[in-house]
């Protein structure tokens, strides 16, 4: 009979294709042996070098779901797996990849017109230009309908007032997908950072995602041509889009964190003796381990039958916010109980299980909070509206 692996209890990963399973073992060495070294030292002081970005996109990881423009066009499964490999590291990793191709790259490539596409794509692709996704504001997270950033006509331009929050990659980036209302709604706006009128301040005092750059935005009459709206993205149901494509990556790369932290435990315990045995042959011990292998097995699955509903064109957006709400729930409760399990070293950054656990207080709420994922939930399973 087969083996069973401990960290892949039911095989899941036997559903990847031979490129997808190739990709996966590409991305977990080069994350191992060029990211995992230095990640500790990012995180202590704030920081991602850019030349991780462009490290990424010699390896196609960049906007890789999407077709030309020296996109790769894989498969979903691949994005997610990317996600999931670079998530083990840490999870400023991945959201650097989601940022640039989820939100940026996205938002250029489905609603911008072909010279947009080709002014920016190409590079993006190769993390040659970095780009970052402007929705969230001081007042309005979770209700970006209530944005308070105005774009108005002037003559043939546009002028844009008001500030965003939270932005990744804010003050390194090339390029701000910025949305503001207009007289005629919500709509999207490349503006290139060196615009007179853009200023972005770094977001230092964080606790969570310390390995990823977080900004503020503001918008001082930064005045851009009438070509740099994206001209097919009327209204926020273009943004909203975006922020699915990176929910698809969340939830897959909160595997790598749970699986990290799982990992970290199972060796620790086995090596850790007290009252004269291994900590990993206690009772206590094995029930907080299987109850991680059940936890990681769950997530896994769904995020690999949600991939399949993708590659089918059927999937949804209330299901990616099932996945996305189950997935990050499941992988900060395995961090939890993980940091347990290694005791007071658990808190240090010896072991990656606190940062971990750090990281994913932060993507608990990022691209839409539990709160908002339950009504999205709710109003697909009720026909009932409880958003207002």
């Amino acid at each position: 009979m087969t083996a069973i692996d401990p960290h892949d209890y039911l095989a899941v990963d036997d559903e990847l294709e031979d490129s997808e399973r190739d990709l996966r073992d590409t991305v977990r060495a080069y994350a191992t042996t060029e990211l995992l070294p230095q990640v500790n030292e990012w995180y202590e002081r704030g920081e991602l070098p850019r030349h991780v970005a462009k490290e990424l996109g010699a390896l196609g990881l960049l906007g890789m779901q999407l077709t030309g423009y020296g996109c790769a066009g894989a498969s979903g499964t691949a994005y997610g797996v990317v996600c999931r490999e670079l998530e083990a590291v840490d999870s400023g990793l991945r959201s650097l990849v989601s940022v640039q191709g989820s939100l940026a790259m996205t938002a250029i490539h489905r609603w911008g017109d072909e010279e947009q596409r080709q002014e920016w794509l190409p590079r993006m692709a190769t993390g040659d230009a970095l780009g970052c996704f402007g929705l969230t504001e001081p007042s309005s997270g979770s209700d970006p309908g209530s944005m308070r950033t105005t774009a108005r006509r002037d003559g043939d331009d546009w002028v844009l007032n008001g500030s965003k929050t939270w932005i990744t990659n804010g003050t390194i980036a090339d390029v701000a997908v910025i949305w503001a209302g207009t007289e005629d709604g919500i709509r999207a706006f490349l503006v290139p950072t060196g615009t007179a009128g853009y200023s972005a301040t770094e977001i230092r005092q964080k606790l969570s995602l310390r390995a990823s750059i977080s900004t503020d935005i503001l918008l001082e009459d930064v005045r851009v041509p009438s070509s740099a709206i994206l001209p097919h993205a009327p209204g926020l149901g273009a943004a909203l889009s975006c922020l699915n494509e990176a929910r698809f990556g969340i939830l897959w790369g909160t595997i790598g964190a749970a699986r990290a932290c799982y990992a970290a435990a199972l060796e620790y315990t086995g090596n850790r003796e007290q009252f004269g045995r291994s900590l990993a042959s206690f009772q206590l011990s094995q029930r907080k381990l299987a109850y991680m292998v059940v936890e990681i097995t769950h997530a896994s699955m769904t995020a690999m039958r949600l991939a399949q509903l993708k590659k089918a064109g059927t999937l949804r957006p209330e299901q990616i916010s099932l996945g996305k709400l189950a997935n990050a729930r499941s992988a900060i409760e395995v961090a939890r109980s993980a940091r347990t399990m290694l005791g007071a070293n658990g808190l240090t950054l010896a072991h990656p299980v606190m940062r971990h656990m750090s990281n994913l207080e932060a993507v608990l709420t990022v691209e839409g909070t539990e709160e908002i994922h339950e009504l999205v939930i709710g109003r697909s399973i009720t026909g009932v509206q409880a958003f207002r």
